[in-house]
């Protein structure tokens, strides 16, 4: 078995960390020339390139920055390890990065992330939003911990990971008073017609709700189409049309954006995911995220 060595391992971490080997030399007491040896021997022994010669400066590679992130926690864990097998708690809070796909309601990302903030543990929560395909490949360089998203991994994706079920819900259309109250009466069909603001074409969720829309022979009239929900929700809320809400939010919807319900699209459903590069959930602030969307937020 090929065994890491963690000494070269750190050399290049403070190398990295104090951007140089001068600066690095100084703290480690160590020559810059004998720290260079030693990165280029874990540079042979991995078979890779960590840095590059940019003049006079030293530059990260893309492996070793990714090779600087994994360093970062290795070293981070080891901090712990050592406090705690000294009788002292860890200091610092757990650290939860969360990529949330974009198309995901906020107030729903407000619900599922909350659990992991009212556990034993202090937790720090790092959230970025963005596409489903570009947070699948910074899960994969491991640069996230989950991600949240309305779908599985796509079919055919190249980036291994696994599909964590948190929960479903039902959907419900809503609007301003004006808007809804008078379409309630021959719902669904009163939406023929009427001003809908949607989510892009393309998506789950979308395609969903145009089968339903086909189904009951209904053409609404589309005024606005976003991937952000939130700004969804500011056109509904200034009258602009009528949006779909997922039922187990729905009422927070209401208060905060005065937004009333309209009818109930029955048979579509918009499920939600943690996708993750283990097949088995571990991180105890995603274990509290999944225990708490399956036993209260999504319970029937």
């Amino acid at each position: 078995m090929d065994w890491l060595n963690y000494h070269h391992l750190l050399y290049f971490w403070v190398v990295a960390r104090e951007g140089g080997l001068a600066p690095a030399s100084k703290l480690l007491r160590l020559s810059p020339s004998t720290l260079s040896g030693q990165i280029h021997k874990l540079e042979a022994a991995l078979d890779v390139e960590l840095f590059v010669q940019r003049g006079r400066r030293l530059e990260l590679t893309e492996l070793g920055r990714a090779a600087y992130r994994h360093a970062t926690e290795i070293f981070g864990l080891g901090q712990e390890l050592r406090e705690l097998l000294r009788g002292r708690r860890p200091g610092g809070p757990l650290r939860l990065v969360v990529g949330i796909s974009d198309v995901v309601p906020k107030l729903m990302v407000r619900r599922l992330l909350g659990p992991a903030l009212t556990g034993p543990d202090a937790v720090t929560l790092v959230c970025r939003e963005d596409r489903l395909d570009r947070l699948l490949a910074d899960l994969a360089g491991h640069e996230l911990d989950i991600v949240i998203a309305d779908s599985p991994v796509p079919a055919g994706s190249p980036v291994r990971a696994y599909n964590h079920l948190l929960g479903e819900s039902g959907l419900v259309v809503m609007g301003t008073a004006a808007l809804a109250r008078p379409r309630r009466r021959g719902f669904p069909g009163s939406l023929d017609g009427a001003p809908m603001l949607l989510p892009l074409e393309g998506g789950t969720l979308r395609r969903a709700l145009n089968g339903w829309f086909a189904g009951h022979r209904i053409a609404p009239r589309v005024v606005a189409e976003a991937e952000d929900t939130a700004l969804l929700t500011a056109f509904a809320a200034d009258g602009m049309g009528l949006m779909v809400v997922p039922t187990v939010i729905a009422d927070l919807v209401g208060r905060r954006y005065r937004l009333v319900r309209c009818g109930a699209i029955a048979d579509v459903d918009d499920r939600y995911y943690a996708l993750s590069v283990e097949r088995k959930l571990v991180h105890p602030a995603v274990l509290a995220i999944r225990d708490a969307a399956r036993d209260r937020l999504f319970a029937r």
